[in-house]
């Protein structure tokens, strides 16, 4: 069990875990936080919605190829 969880192991797996939260899990809460809220919010609260669009940055250029949050197409 030892040689399981040595250092440099465990290191590693600490490493992956920040990088695919600060990657993926929070830039993915953060785009439904967009979805829900764009446009509803304040003037402070679309300031807090710019830092953490400049925060997780990488993480929402990651996966914003793959949702389509556009407005629906109005009826004529």
């Amino acid at each position: 069990m030892s040689l399981l969880l040595s250092a440099p192991i465990l290191a590693a797996i600490v490493y992956a875990a920040i990088a695919g939260t600060y990657l993926l899990v929070i830039p993915l809460i953060v785009l439904f936080y967009f979805k829900a809220r764009w446009y509803k919010t304040g003037s402070v609260e679309r300031v807090f919605l710019c830092f953490l669009a400049f925060f997780f940055f990488p993480g929402l250029l990651l996966l914003s190829p793959f949702f389509n949050f556009r407005p629906t197409a109005r009826q004529i």
